[in-house]
């Protein structure tokens, strides 16, 4: 599956966005997208906390748009797989638009809020998947990991403008008016969306010799995965990693009130140390590299995250914290750049959607028990306590997957290998084999 290194060089992030017409395409909608979402998201966590007043209701919010849609993962990769993966990018943008123009226009009451809401994820959940396995069909092999960081970059960036942005719109717009906005983010990358190749990948085995359902598919996918030990390796190793680290997003307000003795800027600093990181870790993955085998970053994105969290547990001041946590947010990075190249470079194209829907399913899954985890550990002790042992489990978990990952015979090619169905090094795009037209 891993094709021999050449002599050529890897192409920086920057570069591939600036000369390739169909990557730059992808980057930028998916980009305008997420910095939509992140617009939607506070303005509709504001709208619910002000017509419930509970904070609740604002649970529901969050736990009926990230994990209840992450439950579906494996299904709604095999959509990917099954049809044209341009046509399922444009019509989930779509749908994401017009759901999210109806909650605009009706402000319903929150039990209709939060089916719509719910829709809008499942949508958003079915995209997730197509935009990765679409990425080998756009560059070079040797490309994959600048490709990675650089769309890391865009949405992580579009991530931290957002609320900024909210804040900005909110007072001139109200919510109504800031949730417009992002229906319209979702039919501007729509639109652009649709100048990228058309053409789904050709199936492989059984499902290229007959007819199979959806459920046939999403089966055949997981079966696909547990035979694979360096996609068990992977998946597991990422799971155990979030379910242990995941515990930050609640435990860093205690830590930084009750332990730190800081206020509510102590908060909102600390939450923001990770984002800082994990934009600054992409911006350095988006260079080009030398060729750091992508189990080695794995291993290492695995072990500095955790390590964070365990730090994070010792800091004596604000600042220690604030420092180690946005350590922390290039670990996270190179997990996301490393996680997608392996499987990338791995997984056959007509199986990519399956993998990666499967992949962050389990993500998902792994956060809602990190908060629930998380939280009753934060009751029995403190928040020193809970970040040492989420941050050494972490630790546990890293040194296993790299067992695993030896175990597993595989490794990736370093940035500079070339692919048999790369793209080529010039803009104008030609459909590559994975990718014509059924």
């Amino acid at each position: 599956m891993i094709a021999p290194v050449t002599s050529e060089a890897a192409v920086g992030a920057f570069r591939l966005i600036g000369t390739n017409r169909s990557f730059r395409a992808l980057w930028t909608a998916r980009s305008v997208s997420f910095l939509g979402d992140s617009l939607s998201l506070v303005a509709l966590m504001l709208y619910v906390a002000d017509t419930t007043g509970q904070a609740l209701a604002v649970a529901l919010l969050l736990l009926v748009g990230d994990f209840a849609p992450a439950l579906l993962g494996p299904l709604a990769g095999a959509v990917s797989d099954r049809f044209a993966l341009r046509r399922v990018m444009v019509t989930c943008e779509l749908v994401q638009g017009a759901l999210l123009a109806v909650i605009a226009l009706w402000l319903p009451s929150l039990p209709v809020l939060l089916v719509l809401v719910a829709l809008r994820a499942i949508a958003g959940q079915v995209f997730q998947p197509a935009s990765r396995a679409v990425v080998p069909a756009l560059v070079r092999d040797r490309d994959l990991e600048s490709a990675n960081a650089a769309i890391g970059f865009g949405t992580n960036g579009g991530e931290a403008l957002g609320p900024l942005l909210a804040a900005l719109l909110l007072p001139l717009l109200d919510v109504r008016g800031v949730l417009l906005v992002d229906a319209a983010t979702f039919l501007v990358s729509a639109v652009v969306l649709g100048f990228l190749p058309g053409g789904r990948p050709a199936a492989g085995g059984e499902e290229a010799r007959e007819p199979t359902t959806l459920l046939g598919e999403t089966g055949r996918g997981l079966r696909y995965i547990a035979a694979s030990p360096l996609l068990r390796a992977i998946g597991l190793g990422y799971f155990a990693v979030v379910a242990f680290n995941g515990i930050d997003d609640v435990a860093l307000v205690f830590l930084a009130k009750d332990t730190l003795h800081g206020g509510d800027s102590a908060v909102g600093l600390l939450l923001a140390a990770v984002g800082i990181g994990l934009f600054a870790g992409y911006a350095l993955l988006a260079r080009t590299r030398a060729g750091m085998p992508m189990a080695v970053l794995l291993t290492a994105g695995f072990a500095v995250s955790s390590a964070g969290n365990l730090l994070t547990g010792l800091a004596w001041a604000v600042a220690a914290a604030f420092a180690v946590q946005l350590v922390r947010g290039l670990g996270i990075a190179a997990m996301d750049v490393a996680t997608s190249t392996l499987i990338q470079r791995s997984v056959p194209p007509h199986l990519l959607g399956r993998v990666f829907g499967s992949l962050y399913g389990a993500i998902g899954v792994a956060a809602a028990l990190s908060y629930l985890g998380g939280g009753v550990l934060l009751d029995l002790t403190d928040p020193r306590v809970a970040f040492i042992t989420a941050g050494s489990a972490g630790l546990v978990a890293t040194l296993a997957t790299a067992a695993a990952l030896r175990r597993s015979g595989r490794d990736a090619s370093p940035a500079g290998s070339d692919a048999t169905a790369a793209a080529p090094d010039d803009p104008p795009d030609p459909v590559p084999d994975g990718m014509r037209k059924a």
